[in-house]
């Protein structure tokens, strides 16, 4: 999958979160539907339409006959997940991590367990590169 097909939309994310649920097994329209419905408050044409767009941009699979359609995530994820961060640090931050953390931090009440959670992972990160 192409690198720019992975700068979803807030709606495609809605999908792509229904369709990774399940460790990512395939769904029927009518599932993604109804989940949907439930999450998102979509009618069934608002689901079976983003899935079909989807599908077009390369984002989901759809295997079946047309009668009954099985439509699964062609990316993980964790894969969306990096590529969305990246593309937000790139265009909000100017790729500056230490700008995206201090304006959160500025933003958000963090408690002890927070601030010794960020040092882990930093600890970590620094022993992998050693």
């Amino acid at each position: 999958m192409e690198e720019h097909t992975l700068d979803l939309t807030a709606a495609e994310w809605n999908v792509m979160e229904c369709l990774w649920e399940d460790g990512g097994r395939a769904k029927t329209g009518r599932e993604v539907a109804q989940r949907l419905a439930e999450t998102a408050g979509w009618s069934r044409s608002t689901a079976l339409t983003m899935l079909a767009r989807m599908e077009k941009k390369g984002l989901v699979a759809c295997d079946g006959d047309g009668k009954l359609n099985r439509y699964r995530a062609l990316a993980a994820r964790g894969e969306a997940a990096r590529r969305q961060t990246e593309s937000f640090l790139s265009r909000v931050y100017r790729g500056s991590v230490r700008a995206m953390l201090s304006a959160m931090a500025e933003q958000a009440e963090l408690t002890d367990a927070d601030i010794d959670g960020l040092y882990a992972v930093l600890d970590e990160i620094r022993g992998e590169r050693k």
